[in-house]
């Protein structure tokens, strides 16, 4: 037995020497980040003097009720049936919204860009989102707000790699719910209380984003400050980060700028 003893004892000491000998980068396995969902962005290009827009906000609500959090829309007044303030009336059409409009060569509205997709109709919206959600994101974002008391907010986002190496743009848009003004109805009727959802309000860091890029298993993060607009109602506002490049939106993701817990939504 204490020669059985003595050999046990022996092997343990060469295995922890043989270990000792191996180099600490050799000694690491790496691991694969773990698959990301995809959220899916909709950029829903619409209108005040738009008949038929309601109805593509209709069924952005309900492509939400039915996805959840999945859902990320931003509804960009622009184009000929855009609007932008007078004396009489709150327009909410910007002159970025018509940029983009522009830019993608918009024929019509409603109109909207899936992921940035082709331009498709809303009715084609449902079919388009479903393609989208069946894909896993090769990024992850975490977003961040934090609100001062000189009406500004510093906005964090850190990006991690997930599948391969990404480039492309990072992009921060400034929304708001929950605003009454004027909207044409499917009936012809100018509805002057109509609550508009997800408005476009303004480009953080630039119309078309900043230029990033992100190694699998590596992060990348940046900061940006955005001073709130006196007509901005601040409990009615979302960030919405996202990174896109040729192929499309690769990740996008929404935080409230304002809760009770100062936390991400």
């Amino acid at each position: 037995m204490k020669i059985k003893a003595y050999l046990a004892l022996l092997l343990t000491a060469l295995l922890m020497v043989a270990c000792s000998h191996i180099d600490e980068d050799e000694q690491l396995i790496y691991v694969k980040p773990a698959p990301v969902e995809r959220c899916v962005l909709i950029e829903d290009f619409t209108g005040q003097r738009c008949v038929n827009c309601p109805n593509a906000a209709e069924e952005i609500e309900k492509l939400i009720e039915q996805y959840g959090d999945a859902i990320i829309a931003v509804s960009i007044h622009s184009g000929p049936l855009g609007f932008h303030t007078n004396t009489r009336f709150l327009g909410l059409a910007t002159d970025v919204g018509d940029e983009y409009y522009n830019h993608w060569n918009l024929e019509f509205q409603p109109v909207g860009l899936i992921d940035r997709g082709a331009p498709a109709e809303y009715t084609a919206w449902g079919t388009l989102i479903r393609q989208e959600l069946q894909k896993t994101a090769p990024i992850d974002i975490d977003l961040m707000v934090n609100p001062s008391d000189d009406n500004q907010i510093d906005i964090y986002t850190e990006i991690q790699g997930v599948d391969g190496n990404t480039q492309g743009k990072l992009q921060l848009w400034i929304v708001e719910d929950d605003i009454t003004a004027f909207q044409m109805m499917p009936d012809g009727t100018m509805n002057t209380n109509y609550l508009h959802q997800h408005v476009f309000r303004a480009a953080v860091n630039g119309e078309w984003g900043e230029d990033v890029e992100v190694k699998e298993g590596y992060s990348v993060s940046n900061n940006h400050l955005i001073t709130l607009s006196d007509d901005w109602n601040a409990e009615n506002l979302y960030v919405i980060a996202f990174v896109y490049n040729d192929s499309g939106v690769l990740q996008v993701t929404k935080t409230k700028l304002l809760n009770n817990d100062s936390a991400e939504e």
